[in-house]
């Protein structure tokens, strides 16, 4: 069973794989197979590893280290050491990991056991891999990986191959010769043995090395489309893990329930065996004593049973409401997990869409170029506002997201969303039709990036399940006075509708019409959701007419205010902040980052306005030039290798109060403002960023500083 567990784990057949190990893990809690127990901890760490939910593996080869030490097996010990780092390594505990890397390297020394050190060589890679160490990582995953190979281990010579290879894509050329050619061939290599093999999520890896390998030969379209089709691949995994990570809750419920009937019948077992020896005992006394006290001790035998089924079905009423609320509990920790995970995991190729766009538009692009490039910035700043909704659905969903009111130009907007979706509905071949009352206002006071929003998931949703038909996106005047207007707004299509059983449920989180339309379309099902709960949080109700087959056709209406300077006041989202340039001039600014992208895009923008741009690699690093040099202003990154930005600010605020320090993170802070503060930061910009807001923030950290010195 825990051999078939493995095998599916190497398939992606996570339902299967659990279905093995609880079968496995109920039998290995019989007294005649509890020595298999450690085996079978170990796996189940490694199916919730491969399932991403990092916090249950670590417990699970927990338990398994500690069955190990209770059986006194050295070897299955090493193998939990070295599978427990590697767990610790994917949640950064690059510290811990590096321990129980050392004990399963000692053990397997002990044990002579050459051919198992390659376990923790490619631990140990992975471990450089994660810190940025990439020449070190190579050192170490490139024998791990022929190791495998020499012994016939085709899944882990796949997976030290494919590590390998993305190391090689991020280290510095100058350092390692042609890492960009090598990388290309164990790709394609990877990719034959993932193929051959039936090793999907290898497969979908080697897209986002490939996107790596490609934004270092420079060829932007095919790494963005390559970024595109993994982070589309990526998506769907993630479902599949959530499914499965809930199927192992229900299983692990049922193990427990197992273990009390167990324990129960152990308990039973005990009392036949008491009463039998007291019957024994007192037999040698009368056999009339021994009658009476067998029907005494069959009666209360009786009894108890009763007494305890009694008990028992009471206990089952009285827990049934708590054991309800803990697993919706759990699933509700592993949908944030996945949430959290995904979001964070777009935050940083978003910095480079957004970042490289920028650049872009400011080199001077050919007029159809602009075109481009600015839908491409549209989609940018609407596809960063969609990350954050999704990593605070929550929050959404309990209405705490804050609805901005500021005038902006109505139909300039939708014009924008039209423009970004338009080479969509011709790769569809389907045509929109705009119909826009021209009696409406120019400018309304509203939050135009929402209304954004709402309508490109509507008019994406269109587009995505319409292929050679038509698409009408109609904004009418409702209701119209002096001072307010109500905004009907429809979009209709002729694809292939929703039947009459979705309509019900279209509207809920994760939900789609169909398991086959989620395979045939993807997507994460959230759209839908997002647009029903920015609607209620405006004050609107999104309505639904479809028919399967026929198309679909959603309308809502949204009251705005009429804006008092319509005729005289440029749109906000329109316009620049502009500032005096030469105070940035000549600006000495130390950019705090580890990654290799980030660190080339940060320092084009700041050189754009001639400022002078140090790069620094780490905190510590960071440290030293901060005490032996002077700067006007220091760009901090939060999660590096070594010692975090939250601590380097520290540390550097012990020498130097007055320097600007800006947080600038891909984590998202907000809650936890405070802290940041009383770290030492002046100001937090996260990534990915409006190169506006950057710049205004840096302007203003800038003069607060002059002001303080003179």
């Amino acid at each position: 069973m825990q051999y078939n567990a493995s095998k599916a784990l190497e398939t992606e057949d996570f339902m299967e794989a659990v279905k093995n190990l609880n079968d496995a893990n109920k039998l290995a809690m019989l007294p005649k197979y509890r020595s298999y127990k450690p085996d079978v901890d170990l796996s189940v760490a490694e199916l919730y590893y491969n399932l991403e939910y990092f916090e249950k593996a670590s417990e699970e080869a927990k338990k398994a280290i500690a069955n190990g030490e209770i059986y006194k097996n050295d070897y299955k010990l090493a193998k939990a050491y070295n599978v427990y780092a590697i767990i610790q390594i994917s949640k950064g505990q690059s510290a811990d990991a590096e321990i129980y890397l050392n004990k399963a390297d000692s053990i397997y020394t002990k044990l002579n056991e050459e051919k198992s050190k390659a376990n923790v060589l490619y631990a140990r890679g992975l471990l450089q891999l994660q810190l940025g160490n990439y020449t070190k990582a190579i050192e170490n995953l490139k024998p791990a990986a022929q190791s495998f190979k020499d012994q016939g281990l085709i899944y882990q010579e796949a997976n030290a191959y494919s590590n390998l290879a993305d190391a090689l894509s991020l280290v510095d050329p100058a350092t390692y010769a042609n890492p960009l050619k090598e990388a290309t061939e164990i790709l394609n290599n990877v990719s034959g043995i993932a193929h051959s093999q039936g090793f999907s999520k290898l497969l979908v890896e080697n897209h986002r090395i490939n996107s790596q390998i490609l934004i270092a030969q420079k060829k932007g379209t095919q790494a963005e489309e390559e970024l595109k089709y993994y982070l589309g691949q990526k998506d769907s995994l993630k479902q599949i893990h959530l499914r499965a990570i809930e199927k192992g809750i229900q299983a692990e419920s049922a193990i427990g329930d197992l273990n009390e009937i167990i324990a129960s019948q152990q308990d039973d077992l005990s009392k036949q065996e008491k009463s039998l020896f007291f019957g024994k005992l007192t037999g040698w006394l009368s056999i009339a004593l021994i009658l009476i006290l067998s029907l005494l001790t069959l009666s209360l035998y009786k009894n108890n049973n009763l007494r305890a089924k009694a008990n028992e079905l009471l206990q089952d009423k009285n827990t049934e409401l708590q054991e309800a609320k803990e697993n919706a509990e759990k699933a509700s920790q592993a949908k944030a997990q996945f949430l959290s995970t995904i979001t964070h995991e777009l935050r940083t190729p978003m910095y480079t869409v957004t970042g490289l766009t920028h650049l872009l538009l400011e080199e001077d692009p050919k007029p159809e170029q602009k075109e481009h490039l600015n839908s491409l910035k549209f989609s940018g700043e609407y596809l960063l506002s969609l990350i954050n909704n999704i990593l605070d659905l929550n929050k959404l969903e309990a209405n705490k997201v804050e609805i901005e009111k500021a005038p902006f130009n109505l139909k300039k907007r939708i014009d924008g969303v039209l423009i970004a979706l338009k080479k969509s509905a011709e790769a569809k071949n389907n045509n929109i039709h705009y119909d826009y009352d021209p009696t409406l206002p120019n400018e309304v006071l509203g939050d135009s990036l929402k209304i954004s929003q709402i309508l490109i998931n509507l008019i994406s949703n269109s587009i995505k399940f319409t292929e050679n038909g038509d698409i009408w996106v109609r904004v009418h005047n409702a209701e119209k006075n002096a001072k307010k207007v109500v905004v009907h707004f429809e979009v209709e299509d002729t694809g292939d509708g929703i039947s009459k059983k979705k309509q019900n449920t279209i509207f809920e989180s994760f939900s789609q019409g169909s398991l086959q339309i989620n395979r045939k379309y993807g997507g994460t099902g959230l759209g839908l959701s997002i647009v029903k709960n920015l609607l209620e949080l405006m004050g609107s109700k999104i309505f639904l007419e479809s028919k399967l087959g026929e198309g679909s056709k959603f309308w809502f209406n949204i009251g705005y205010d009429i804006s008092e300077t319509e005729n005289n006041v440029t749109p906000v989202n329109d316009l620049e902040v502009v500032f005096e340039n030469d105070i940035f001039e000549n600006k000495s600014v130390m950019i705090v980052e580890d990654n290799k992208i980030n660190q080339m895009i940060t320092k084009k923008i700041l050189e754009k306005k001639k400022m002078v741009c140090t790069v620094v690699d780490n905190g510590m690093d960071a440290i030293k030039f901060a005490k032996e040099g002077e700067f006007d202003v220091v760009l901090m990154d939060i999660h590096m290798p070594g010692i975090s930005g939250i601590e380097a600010t520290k540390k550097i605020r012990e020498f130097n109060k007055t320097v600007p320090i800006i947080a600038l993170t891909a984590i998202t802070i907000e809650e936890n403002l405070e802290d940041f503060y009383k770290a030492g930061f002046n100001e937090f910009i996260p990534k990915p960023f409006n190169a506006e807001d950057f710049f205004e923030k840096i302007n203003r950290v800038l003069r607060s500083n002059d002001y303080l010195v003179k």
